[in-house]
């Protein structure tokens, strides 16, 4: 019974309707976020708007993974994870112009949004908790859920400092400390996919190298 592929069935059917949810969640509050960023003159909303999107770009990639092979898994956490390191540069560019040209973040739409994006990624947290030890596709999504809340939270104070100072540079503090976590997230991705990687590679040669010997083996004793 344990050989009838069940338990992996079971675990890309489980898989694929956490990732699905997280999409969504992600892909809303994406779009959502970014317009009250825009209008509030937010680096700091800007910023976590696009870590949505870049976490909406990871659970696609993990969708295609699902029930592809371990080498496809390790290509599709690796392809997330760069995809992440390009939004942290955008977010880091755009911080710069606004440095540049100024920006009068609106503190109260600061705190609200932050709150609401907060809710839904402790949701995402707890949803994508189980597989957090999972498989390297589901550990990248893991890693990018729970940057999120750490980003989320960073947006709330930084409205609230922006209130409290009357000054814009707590939301261009925090939006560029979550441009450096979402670079740091997308590092750990990439390094893991790497190690995976040479594991996937390693239990190849080995199995090859048995493979050698039997049949070494096999044609002695003949």
């Amino acid at each position: 019974m344990s050989d009838c592929g069940c338990e992996i069935e079971i675990r890309d059917a489980s898989q694929k309707k956490v990732l699905l949810i997280l999409l969504a969640v992600n892909a809303f509050m994406f779009v959502f976020e970014l317009a009250v960023g825009w209008y509030a003159e937010s680096t700091g909303l800007i910023a976590d708007s696009m870590d949505m999107l870049a976490d909406a770009i990871v659970y696609s990639i993990g969708l295609y993974a699902i029930g592809k092979s371990a080498r496809h898994k390790t290509r599709a956490a690796a392809t997330s994870g760069w995809f992440q390191a390009a939004l942290g540069v955008l977010i880091l560019a755009d911080i710069l112009r606004r440095i540049i040209y100024g920006s009068e973040p609106v503190s109260l739409l600061m705190m609200g949004m932050g709150v609401l994006a907060l809710m839904a990624n402790v949701y995402c947290l707890t949803l994508i908790q189980e597989h957090k030890e999972g498989e390297v596709h589901m550990r990248a999504s893991w890693i990018f859920s729970k940057n999120d809340v750490i980003a989320n939270s960073g947006v709330i104070l930084g409205g609230l400092l922006v209130w409290l100072l009357d000054s814009r540079w707590p939301d261009l503090i925090i939006g560029s400390l979550i441009a450096v976590i979402i670079l740091n997230g997308a590092r750990h991705i990439i390094k893991d996919a790497g190690s995976e990687c040479s594991d996937n590679d390693m239990d190849n040669c080995t199995s090859r190298t048995c493979e050698t010997t039997a049949c070494s083996s096999n044609n002695g004793d003949s």
